[in-house]
C-alpha cells in the first residue's frame, strides 16, 4: 500500500473527533472513520473513498455537515471533494467494520440452521392488551403466525410512536421461531439494514448481505419510512422484497405513517408495501389504557388503587410506552423511599408527564412560525439556503426546538426545512446544545421559546 499518498491532516483529525460526538456509533463508523485526506491546501481538502457509491453518498447527505465543522475549525471556507482510490488503498487506523456490539447483536449465524435474532422477552402477545385500536393488527399478527407467507404478505404495520408496532413484530418472531423447527427469521431496523449495506459495499462483499437477507423464511423490518430519499438502499430494498415475495416468504414491515405518505418513496415500493394487508394501530381508548396498566402493575408486583389506576390512564393517553414509563418511574421511587402510594405521591413523581400530556402536540410549523417572531426572519430565510449567523443560528435552533418538542423524525425536520437532510438536523441540534453550555442568553432564549409555544399550544 502506497502510504505516501494519504496526508497526516491534523484538521482532520480535530473535525472527525468533533463529528464523533455529534453522529451515532455505527453511522460514523461507516462514513467518517473511513476517511482520509489526500490533498490538503489552506483553503481545500481532498477525501479518499472507496468508491463512486461512497462519494455519492457522503455528497448529498454529509457534505453540509462536514463543511460547517471544517469551517468553525479553520476560522474560514474550505472546499471538499472525493476522489475514487484503487479499492487495495486503505487509511490507517480507518475502520469500515461494524462496531462489535453491533456484531453481537447482528441476527445472521452462518453455522446455524436458524438466524438467531435479539428479541425482547417481555414482547410477546401474552404480555400485549388487545383493544378497539389494535384488534386488526393483532388479528392479522396471529394469522402470520399460523401460515406465515400466505395469510397476509405483507404486512404493513403503521401508527404513531410509543402504540405497541415493534412489540407485536417481535411477538410474531418469538411465536414463529417457538413454533417451526429450522425457520429462518431476521428482525432489524430499516436504520440497521441502510447500514449493514453501508457497510458490505464498502468491503465488496454484498454476496454476504444479500445471503442473510433473502434466504429467509420471516423478515421483520422496522421503520421503513426511514428509506425516505435513500435511492440505492431503496433499490436493494425493491430486490429483496421481491425475492422472498416470490418465493413465498412472510414480509412484516412497521411505519409512523402510511406508506403513501412516506416522503420520496419510489412508487413501486408504495404499491408493494400496500400488496398484502395495511393494519393501522391507533392510540388506546381509556377502557385499554386501564388493563394495560392493571397488567403491567401486576407483572412488576406494583399495588395500585383503583383511582390512581385511572388517573394514570386519563392524564397518559396519547402512548403505550409513556404509560409503562410512568410506572416504572412510580416502582423505582417506591423501592428507594419505601412510601405508600397515594394520589399526591403519583402527583408529585408524575407532574412532568402530566404537564407534558395536557398540551397540544406543537408541530413543525408553530416551531417556524414563533423562531420567525423572535428573530424578524420571514418564513423564506429560515428554509432558505442563505447562511449568514444572523439566520443560520436561528435555523439550528428551530431544528432543535422542533426534535425536542415533536414527534417528527430526523427526515422529516430536514425536509421541513427546505429539504435538508439528518445529518444537518443532528448537527443544528449539537450546535444549539453546545451554545446553551456556554452562552446563557442563548439558554434563556430557547427556554422562552419552549414557554410560548406551550403557552400557544
Amino acid at each position: 500500500m502506497n502510504t505516501n499518498l494519504i496526508i497526516n491532516s491534523p484538521l482532520w483529525k480535530v473535525v472527525r473527533d468533533n463529528l464523533r460526538e455529534v453522529f451515532p456509533n455505527d453511522v460514523f463508523h461507516s462514513w467518517f472513520e473511513p476517511l482520509y485526506v489526500v490533498e490538503e491546501t489552506s483553503n481545500a481538502i481532498v477525501f479518499g473513498v472507496m468508491n463512486d457509491f461512497t462519494a455519492i453518498w457522503l455528497q448529498e447527505n454529509y457534505l453540509d455537515v462536514i463543511s460547517k465543522t471544517l469551517r468553525r475549525e479553520a476560522g474560514h471556507d474550505v472546499k471538499i471533494s472525493f476522489r475514487v482510490q484503487n479499492e487495495k488503498l486503505q487509511a490507517p487506523q480507518a475502520s469500515t467494520d461494524i462496531p462489535q456490539k453491533q456484531k453481537r447483536n447482528m441476527p445472521y449465524d452462518q453455522d446455524k440452521d436458524t438466524m438467531s435474532i435479539t428479541l425482547n422477552k417481555q414482547n410477546t402477545f401474552e404480555n400485549f392488551v388487545v383493544g378497539s385500536g389494535n384488534q386488526m393488527a393483532h388479528a392479522a399478527c396471529m394469522a402470520v403466525v399460523n401460515t406465515p407467507g400466505r395469510a397476509y404478505n405483507p404486512l404493513f404495520l403503521y401508527g404513531d410512536t410509543g402504540l405497541g408496532k415493534t412489540h407485536l413484530m417481535q411477538a410474531v418472531a418469538h411465536n414463529v421461531l417457538g413454533k417451526y423447527k429450522k425457520i429462518n427469521v431476521v428482525y432489524t431496523s430499516t436504520e440497521k439494514f441502510t447500514n449493514e449495506f453501508i457497510s458490505e459495499l464498502q468491503k465488496n462483499n454484498l454476496s454476504m448481505f444479500r445471503k442473510k437477507y433473502r434466504y429467509v423464511d420471516v423478515l421483520l423490518i422496522d421503520d421503513v419510512h426511514f428509506l425516505s430519499g435513500k435511492e440505492r438502499i431503496q433499490e436493494e430494498f425493491f430486490h429483496t422484497f421481491n425475492e422472498l415475495f416470490e418465493a413465498q416468504k412472510q414480509i412484516i414491515l412497521s411505519s409512523d405513517r402510511p406508506a403513501s405518505e412516506i416522503a420520496r418513496l419510489e412508487n413501486r415500493l408504495v404499491s408493494r408495501f400496500q400488496w398484502g394487508l395495511v393494519a393501522d394501530i391507533q392510540a388506546p381508548d381509556l377502557e385499554t389504557r386501564i388493563a394495560i396498566l392493571d397488567k403491567k402493575a401486576a407483572a412488576m408486583h406494583l399495588e395500585l388503587s383503583h383511582d390512581i389506576i385511572e388517573t394514570l390512564a386519563n392524564k397518559v393517553s396519547r402512548n403505550v410506552r409513556k404509560l409503562e414509563g410512568a410506572l416504572n418511574r412510580i416502582a423505582s421511587y417506591v423501592s428507594i423511599t419505601k412510601a405508600p402510594i397515594n394520589s399526591e405521591l403519583v402527583e408529585h413523581i408524575l407532574h412532568d408527564l402530566f404537564f407534558e400530556e395536557q398540551t397540544i402536540e406543537v408541530t413543525l410549523e408553530a416551531v417556524q412560525q414563533k423562531v420567525c417572531a423572535h428573530y424578524k426572519l420571514s418564513l423564506d430565510d429560515i428554509m432558505g439556503k442563505k447562511r449568514p449567523a444572523s439566520i443560520a443560528f436561528p435555523r439550528q435552533m428551530a431544528m432543535y426546538l422542533c426534535r425536542l418538542m415533536t414527534n417528527r423524525s430526523l427526515v422529516d425536520i430536514g425536509n421541513g426545512f427546505g429539504g435538508r437532510d439528518h445529518g444537518t438536523v443532528i448537527h443544528a441540534c449539537k450546535t444549539v446544545e453546545n451554545a446553551m453550555k456556554h452562552d446563557v442568553s442563548v439558554k434563556r432564549t430557547i427556554e422562552n421559546l419552549q414557554k410560548m409555544l406551550k403557552q400557544n399550544s
